[in-house]
């Protein structure tokens, strides 16, 4: 694996501007998402300059971050640059097996104090960012955040409580296959997603959807029936180690 420095968060901005500009995705206001979650947002798609929250759930393995794999999965494959900021636990194998392509995946694990900056930095030159948010963030500086993303037309995914997104998205029930009597291996999950939000998304929703799923779609026996995330093949690692003034930051992709 190779890697190169990053000082501050303007360097932190500068490393991914220049991947972001020419996405091949960049000029449409709306990033698509599978098809099985296009019921639960207004714009069918990811709109550019809104806040979409993911609750974390209690206990936090309750298959949010399942969701927000699937989320990012087909503004990535359409040529988008993520990041995931705060959450430790994500991780690269899964994401490939999600669809998401790893050479546009920046991953912050931990960013500690300038959570803020580093957020916000990214938001200036990534289409989507995921973030954990902070048990300790004021109002104000979710605001500021959720307007910094209006302004540059960057998606913004805060994971935990977030007062005044545009959409909160939360896995409510979930049921495991894969298990025969007294064996097997657990497999996916049949989820239960709920959508409620403000303006165009004031009228709460639900779906079913496989979470994680395989490459058929099956549809489950409901009205809003849903498909199964596809999977692809992962790609080599480049690790970006910077300074301490911005906390380990992981590129993934090719070197």
């Amino acid at each position: 694996m190779a890697g190169r420095m990053v000082v501050g968060s303007a360097a932190l901005a500068e490393l991914v501007r220049p991947a972001s500009a020419p996405d091949p995705a960049g000029g449409h206001r709306v990033l698509p998402v599978r098809a099985e979650l296009t019921g639960l947002l207004p714009n069918r798609g990811l709109r550019r300059g809104s806040t979409i929250a993911v609750g974390a759930g209690q206990p936090r393995r309750s298959g949010a971050t399942s969701l927000i794999l699937a989320l990012l999965a087909e503004a990535s494959r359409a040529g988008s640059w993520c990041a995931v900021v705060g959450v430790p636990t994500f991780g690269a194998g899964a994401a490939a097996e999600a669809g998401i392509a790893l050479d546009r995946l920046a991953l912050v694990p931990n960013p500690g104090p300038e959570w803020p900056t580093v957020v916000a930095a990214l938001i200036d030159g990534v289409d989507v960012v995921v973030t954990a948010v902070p048990t300790t963030v004021s109002a104000s500086v979710a605001t500021r955040l959720a307007a910094r993303a209006r302004q540059r037309g960057s998606v913004l995914v805060p994971y935990g409580r977030w007062d005044g997104a545009d959409v909160t998205l939360q896995v409510v029930r979930g049921v495991w296959e894969g298990l025969g009597p007294g064996r097997g291996r657990l497999r996916r999950r049949e989820v239960t997603v709920s959508a409620r939000g403000r303006g165009a998304a004031a009228r709460p929703k639900e779906i079913k959807v496989w979470l994680p799923g395989d490459e058929l779609t099956r549809v489950i026996p409901r009205s809003t029936g849903a498909g199964a995330v596809g999977a692809a093949a992962p790609r080599r690692l480049r690790v970006v180690a910077p300074a301490a003034a911005v906390r380990p930051l992981t590129v993934v992709g090719s070197a």
